[in-house]
């Protein structure tokens, strides 16, 4: 989210944590890369998701302009900061999951779960989780959990207006119409597809249970200014330190949250695909060490071949 055009070198370099080793670009997941005592979810669990060929029809019409309050202009300023790298020293941004080449896809799709009792107490912190972006796409969806918003499904403008531009509810009416249940918790789906070379249009939208049908959240045109040469799906933090434990502040607030990606493919060519090692490495690191996170319960399970991620405690 605010993003980080410099962030795999210079930003995690300015983080009070441990150093780790960072493998090289592309460096992929061994067979059995799980933590101890960690299995891969049984794939029966799952029901299937939806096609990326459904339907399109109508639009998301839960969805607004995102508005400008108190708690939206402080939201938006934050997104503004950090992406310009202004990162105070109390305040730690990390990320984990995977960054699909610009050259593998020009679109993108993930199940994307969600948890409407998770709750962010510091004013200062956002959780980002999961967020997705396509590789010179026009926008990011995010799942927002913060203070200053509460808990929303942002689609943030990455050409010109380089802010959140739509906003949708984690509510009631939200989870009966664009989610289901996956792997135990609710999940919505998100589809991100070029829809004209000409002017580098794009379009998102959410997967509509009740229509059967994917409908559009947000579509814009232009000149993507994240200036990264890759798209991502990912676990991310902008997280505060309790002084009392010196833990993250969400390491508490999120001790029985699941975030969790599955379902990741990419488009090329008109055809979709499960996103892989080839052209979706880990990053920052294939292991991440949770202490570099503040959160030192936090386990991060490569559940797929590079098309499925669970960051939990």
């Amino acid at each position: 989210m605010p993003r980080r055009s410099m962030l795999t070198c210079a930003a995690l370099a300015t983080l009070t944590v441990a150093p780790v080793a960072v493998p090289a670009a592309g460096a992929t997941a061994p067979a059995a890369a799980m933590p101890p005592g960690e299995k891969p979810p049984a794939a029966a669990a799952s029901p299937a998701s939806p096609s990326p060929d459904a339907p399109k029809s109508g639009t998301v019409t839960e969805a607004r302009p995102f508005t400008r309050g108190a708690g939206g202009a402080k939201a938006a300023r934050a997104f503004r900061e950090l992406h310009g790298m202004r990162v105070r020293r109390e305040q730690l941004h990390h990320f984990w999951g995977v960054e699909p080449t610009a050259a593998s896809h020009d679109g993108m799709m993930a199940t994307q779960s969600v948890d409407t009792s998770y709750r962010v107490s510091n004013s200062a912190d956002f959780t980002y989780t999961p967020t997705i972006k396509a590789a010179g796409s026009c926008m990011e969806v995010t799942t927002v959990y913060s203070q200053a918003v509460g808990n929303e499904i942002w689609a943030w403008d990455w050409c010109g207006g380089n802010g959140p531009a739509k906003e949708i509810k984690m509510d009631a009416a939200f989870l009966q119409t664009y989610t289901q249940v996956v792997n135990g918790h609710p999940a919505y789906n998100i589809q991100l597809v070029r829809t004209g070379t000409s002017g580098n249009a794009w379009s998102a939208y959410l997967y509509n249970y009740k229509t059967a049908s994917w409908s559009l959240f947000y579509s814009k045109s232009g000149t993507d200014t994240s200036q990264l040469a890759y798209g991502w799906d990912i676990f991310e933090v902008y997280a505060s330190r309790n002084a009392s434990t010196g833990n993250a502040y969400y390491c508490a607030e999120a001790k029985n949250v699941v975030f969790e990606s599955s379902a990741i493919q990419l488009r090329q060519n008109g055809a979709w695909r499960p996103a892989g090692a080839s052209d979706s490495p880990w990053q920052p690191y294939t292991d991440p060490n949770p202490r570099d996170y503040w959160c030192p319960t936090l386990k991060f399970v490569r559940a797929g071949a590079n098309d499925h991620w669970i960051v939990r405690q």
